[in-house]
């Protein structure tokens, strides 16, 4: 789980949405709950391409910076958000020791339904 700050700002008919902590995430939306929707999004989006999550300011720095838009704390669980989005399914050749492959084949046992299984266990899912 991740928290970022979002800056909003109302800009004519829409309500733009940045994260000064993650620069590539921007949005907008036509309404305030709409641009909350899409922040959430797009901020998950952003932080795909990130090896180590970017520092967060402090709300009290964006205050001064920002005094004339409103600033909210996004939260976003990243596991949940790669699994909404990424709900397809990939081939992967994988190695196993031979007598392993034949245990498993001899008890009918799924390969692709134990490998799932087992990551999505160790990864809390």
């Amino acid at each position: 789980m991740v928290v970022y700050p979002a800056v909003f700002k109302k800009d004519g008919k829409y309500t733009s949405v940045t994260f000064p902590d993650v620069p590539e995430a921007m949005t907008q939306g036509e309404n305030l709950e709409e641009a909350f929707q899409m922040a959430e999004e797009v901020v998950g989006f952003a932080l795909e391409d990130y090896k180590t999550m970017p520092k967060v300011s402090a709300m009290d720095t964006l205050k001064e910076k920002y005094p004339d838009d409103f600033i909210a704390l996004i939260k976003i669980d990243m596991k949940k958000y790669l699994k909404k989005y990424y709900s397809g399914t990939v081939r992967k050749n994988v190695t196993v020791p031979e007598y392993l492959a034949v245990m498993a084949k001899d008890d009918h046992l799924n390969m692709s339904k134990f490998l799932t299984e087992s990551l999505e266990r160790k990864y809390s899912l």
